[in-house]
């Protein structure tokens, strides 16, 4: 069975975007224009997702089990 993975890519700056905003492109693995983070599907990685949806483009992706990053 294939999991659901999410690769998220930020794509404009964080420059002068609230604080709070700017920790969650941290804790996306994000932080520089360009940059993407292959993170699993959940409901937590989804609502961080929706918080900076302005900031970051999303493509889903599938991998097949046991493979490593």
């Amino acid at each position: 069975m294939a999991e659901q993975m999410l690769e998220v890519t930020q794509v404009r700056s964080a420059i002068g975007v609230k604080p709070r905003h700017r920790g969650t492109l941290r804790a996306l693995g994000l932080g520089r224009i360009g940059r993407t983070h292959v993170l699993p599907d959940r409901p937590e990685i989804r609502g961080m997702i929706a918080t900076v949806t302005h900031l970051v483009e999303v493509r889903a992706q599938e991998a097949t089990k046991g493979a490593t990053k």
